[in-house]
């Protein structure tokens, strides 16, 4: 492969998953006008939103083996699917089509998210690969600002029609785009198969190691979610109004894309993940009480971009790290890694929810859940890269 040609598949692929996240929170950002437009409870929008995570754990582990066995064309039906979704949300202005290609959409995440680890590690040399899994995971997060930005100021003034086109044109192109660029197998296609055999998620999960970066995930990702779940309702008591929690994680957000875009791969370059990671957990912990404390919105704003700034890159790390630990199966890892952190997802958030009518017990709650992050950087051991060794990746196969 052409230098550079990496790069062009990275790009391609973050497109797909910053598609992926658009559809899946279409809904939730407009939740009160898609109910009305449909014709539903509130409730029931919220499906809309949460069968991503609850598809995303039932099917992460079968479609990080499938990446691992046939990853060109198990990704490029991933895109395909998820731009079928969006589709499907066209074929009627009813409940039933949305929730129809919302569950097409779910089906198809799990493929397109697991698959950033491998695919640095197919398509791009060892020293570029912790810069594209940071590429390819902020096009998640730009994906979730998308719809941030796209829900209000299109879908929330009675054009949620428009609001679906625009996505289903989004998710087409970017499908059409990595179904393009995967046309020729990577730079590692050739030892994938030899070095895949038997059960890889039951070595992997064997690994102390690969334990601990799931447990890391699972709190940060949790955290995060939680709270863009509900930093809206937990402020609300304060005065803070919808728009105004909106613009602080939308801020949120955007710093953690650029943290992913600078700060990851300056991490990883210097070797630095475990100070890292025990400042990610240490802001965290703090961000979460100074929230529940602090009644100055502009401080509030500051605490929140600067969690941003440490919470989201340290997906993109984690993630560097897995592909390093499992080699071969980093399809199959990085479904391991993900799923994780929809678990986290779903749990932190039921914590937050059963406290919602407490504020401070929530954030008090989310830091707590922050600080067991502690001890398990104190015993992550993370593998060296190939290129500071001098050989392959750390393969799961191995035992």
């Amino acid at each position: 492969m052409k230098r550079g040609g990496g790069r062009g598949v990275i790009a391609a692929y973050s497109l797909v998953c910053a598609s992926t996240q658009v559809l899946w929170l279409t809904y939730a950002a407009i939740t009160t006008e898609s109910a009305r437009h449909y014709g539903v409870s509130v409730a029931a929008v919220g499906w809309l939103a949460e069968i991503f995570p609850l598809l995303y754990v039932v099917l992460a582990i079968p479609a990080g083996i499938l990446l691992d066995r046939w990853f060109r064309p198990v990704l490029i039906g991933g895109g395909a699917l998820v731009a079928l979704g969006g589709l499907i949300r066209l074929g009627g202005d009813t409940f039933a089509w949305a929730m129809a290609g919302q569950v097409t959409v779910a089906v198809a995440q799990p493929v397109v998210l697991s698959a950033v680890s491998k695919l640095a590690g197919e398509y791009l040399p060892v020293h570029e690969r912790a810069a594209g899994i940071a590429v390819g995971s902020a096009g998640s997060f730009v994906g979730m600002l998308l719809a941030l930005i796209l829900g209000p100021t299109v879908g929330g003034h009675g054009q949620l029609w428009l609001l679906l086109e625009i996505e289903a044109a989004m998710a087409v192109v970017a499908a059409a785009m990595l179904a393009l660029v995967l046309r020729r197998p990577g730079i590692e296609t050739d030892v994938e198969h030899a070095a895949i055999a038997g059960n890889a998620a039951r070595r992997l999960w064997a690994l102390p190691t690969m334990r601990t970066l799931c447990g890391l995930v699972f709190i940060g990702f949790g955290v995060f979610m939680a709270l863009a779940t509900w930093l809206q309702t937990l402020l609300a008591p304060a005065g803070v109004s919808e728009t105004a929690a909106g613009l602080l994680l939308v801020g949120m957000v955007i710093a953690g894309v650029i943290g992913c875009a600078a700060l990851a791969p300056a991490v990883v370059a210097k070797g630095s993940e475990r100070g890292f990671m025990r400042s990610t957990v240490l802001v965290s912990c703090a961000g979460c009480v100074a929230l529940g404390v602090i009644p100055l919105l502009g401080v509030r704003a500051a605490v929140i971009v600067v969690m941003g700034l440490f919470l989201l890159p340290a997906l993109p790390v984690i993630l560097t790290a897995t592909e390093r630990l499992a080699g071969p199966a980093a399809g199959t890892a990085g479904a391991i890694v993900w799923m994780a952190g929809n678990l986290g997802g779903l749990l932190v958030a039921l914590i937050v929810q059963a406290l919602v009518h407490h504020p401070l017990g929530a954030f008090v709650a989310m830091a707590v859940v922050s600080l067991l992050g502690l001890p398990l950087v104190a015993r992550l051991a993370l593998v060296p890269s190939p290129e500071e060794v001098g050989r392959e990746p750390a393969a799961a196969t191995a035992g």
